[in-house]
């Protein structure tokens, strides 16, 4: 579904090579999760896809096309995002943000209204179609974005640190809707973390980036019982750590 062949960007003011080389598929229906520290290149990636960054070299395929032959406007409306923060337009209200992305590719009322009824069901935002952003909570504002992200029916969703700006308990929360509303549309999902304890709980696999390159690319299952150099058994000691301290916890 998503193709990366030898791709590559390096950013000229800073002369920093963000990615180098990188080829990765993705398989219809996959949920993998890029991850590595800051400037390990993978919100790059991320973005190259509906090319808000532009790659130098390289081919980014969606369903066997070159996302560099489109227009870049319509690219991104048929794609969808969800950023770290909800992005949401403030001036328009929980429907009119869901609608955004449909009206401007020109679908009629009734499919609108149906299609921003049948999200916010989904997204269990059902009887907050008027609210405005401001009049959300952090986790319902996610979710609405959730909705804006997939209500033109995308091929594949692209999520960006969606839970980083949540507290604990509603990152979790909303963490297992958005995988419950995956397996459930069984969408493609690309989506860029920093924790490893989220990537291991949401991913089908686990692609790990370290200055720009793939160290290595495998099932959580994998990663935890063969990791591929010292980089990466230090990323999967940290969810240890947090189990031990947790189980440290409850027993005392």
């Amino acid at each position: 579904m998503i193709e990366f062949l030898n791709l590559s960007k390096a950013y000229s003011a800073s002369g920093t090579q963000a990615v180098r080389g990188l080829t990765l598929s993705i398989a219809p229906g996959e949920f993998l999760v890029l991850i590595g520290p800051s400037g390990s290149g993978k919100t790059t990636t991320l973005n190259m896809v509906n090319r808000l960054v532009e790659p130098d070299s390289g081919e980014i395929r969606i369903e066997g096309k070159n996302v560099l032959d489109s227009d870049p406007v319509m690219l991104r409306r048929s794609i969808g995002y969800v950023f770290q923060e909800a992005g949401l337009f403030p001036h328009m209200t929980v429907a009119e943000n869901v609608a955004a992305t449909p009206v401007l590719l020109g679908w009629d009322r009734p499919r609108i209204a149906a299609r921003v009824t049948q999200l916010l069901d989904m997204v269990q935002l059902a009887g907050f179609e008027s609210r405005f952003p401001q009049e959300l909570s952090g986790g319902q504002r996610q979710r609405v974005a959730l909705a804006r992200a997939l209500a033109a029916r995308p091929p594949v969703l692209l999520l960006d640190e969606p839970f980083g700006a949540l507290d604990p308990v509603t990152r979790e929360a909303v963490a297992a809707d958005v995988r419950a509303i995956h397996q459930r549309l069984g969408l493609t999902t690309l989506m860029v973390t920093h924790d490893m304890t989220e990537a291991l709980l949401m991913a089908d696999r686990i692609a790990v980036m370290a200055d720009g390159q793939l160290v290595q690319v495998g099932s959580p299952r994998e990663l935890v019982e063969h990791p591929a150099d010292a980089f990466v058994a230090q990323l999967i000691e940290t969810p240890r750590r947090r189990a031990r301290a947790l189980a440290e916890t409850l027993r005392a």
